[in-house]
């Protein structure tokens, strides 16, 4: 659409993909040991699943700023499509992390409000991208 981001899914794209990199900073775990302060574990000092998360956030804000600098993918690869499929793939990232808490960090054993931020933050990617392909139709 002319006049710059106006359409809905693009929007939308952009806000979850920046929301799903920030996640990636914000405490997966919290917890506290029998005796001392609680503690908390950001998102990229989990492994390589929250700094995945974080350039996967990057990869779909970087699709909506070259497509507003007016390079596309190639006609047979709908960008929606592979919104979709950067959504998919955080979402599976985040659930692995949300099951299963590394041994390392044991006093912290409850979830943070920063996983199902990257949860919430995920399946909204999937969603811009089915909003996307509905515009494109």
């Amino acid at each position: 659409m002319p006049g710059g981001m106006t359409a809905v899914g693009e929007r939308a794209t952009w806000v979850s993909g920046l929301v799903l990199s920030i996640s990636a900073f914000t405490d997966w775990y919290a917890g506290s040991g029998a005796v001392g302060p609680t503690i908390g574990v950001i998102g990229w000092h989990t492994g390589t699943l929250g700094k995945l998360v974080f350039f996967i956030g990057l990869a779909v804000i970087a699709l909506v700023a070259l497509r507003e600098a007016g390079i596309e993918l190639p006609p047979t690869v709908p960008e929606s499509l592979v919104v979709i499929a950067l959504g998919s793939l955080s979402t599976i990232f985040v659930l692995i992390r949300l099951i299963s808490i590394p041994d390392e960090f044991l006093p912290a054993s409850g979830r943070g409000i920063g996983i199902w931020i990257s949860l919430l933050a995920s399946l909204a990617v999937i969603g811009a991208g089915l909003l996307t392909a509905s515009e494109e139709l």
